[in-house]
């Protein structure tokens, strides 16, 4: 399959091309016959989601994991005897080994929980139908790959994780998606994914 307009090469199942950016109808095949002749022309231009509208989406799924974090944490702290060990720490008494050692357990376990938490949430619903988180889903944004196909977990999970490469440099790792030609993040670019703006 064929561009249309500039004539790239396309990706089986490709919804635009990743070349000039033109997207095609559902269903559509742009093909490029022995003669050279091509058959139904594009449609219309993709969209892509710039920097404050994925900002936007970040403070809302922001919202999002803190709300369902302590959903999910305030039982679990109990059943599993967590707030036990908080009982344990009383403020101002010295810390002796014990006491360090248990808040270094405490901080851990948090930490441990968050980035399953964030990792799991991004990575599941980005490759899910939605292809969006519920922040991106809020502002119809999506998440696919350089031809506009959905991404699959692994994939989302390499571009969850490259986002520590784009916070080593913040905070121009994320602001590169309000200047880059296609709006990508260092991490979008890392994991070969688009963020569009689908339905306008």
């Amino acid at each position: 399959m064929y561009c249309s307009k500039c004539g790239a090469l396309m990706a089986d199942g490709a919804v635009f091309c990743s070349a000039c950016g033109q997207t095609f109808s559902s269903g559509v095949v742009i093909a490029r016959s022995p003669m050279g002749a091509q058959t139904v022309p594009a449609t219309a231009r993709v969209e892509y989601g710039g920097f404050w509208l994925r900002f936007l989406a970040y403070l809302i799924d922001g919202a999002v994991i803190t709300i369902g974090a302590f959903v999910i944490a305030i039982p679990l702290v109990f059943l599993t005897g967590l707030g036990t060990l908080l009982s344990q720490i009383h403020s101002g008494e010295d810390l002796n080994d014990a006491g360090f050692w248990l808040i270094m357990r405490v901080f851990f376990l948090f930490a441990t929980f968050s980035l399953a938490v964030t990792w799991l949430y991004h990575a599941l619903m980005e490759s899910s139908e939605w292809q969006a988180t519920v922040g991106k889903k809020a502002l119809d944004l999506v998440v696919t790959d350089m031809a506009g196909r959905r991404v699959s977990f692994w994939r989302a999970t390499g571009r969850h994780f490259a986002k520590i490469v784009s916070n080593m440099i913040y905070p121009f790792g994320h602001i590169m998606a309000g200047f880059a030609t296609q709006k990508q993040a260092l991490h979008d670019m890392i994991a070969g994914c688009l963020i569009l703006r689908r339905g306008n």
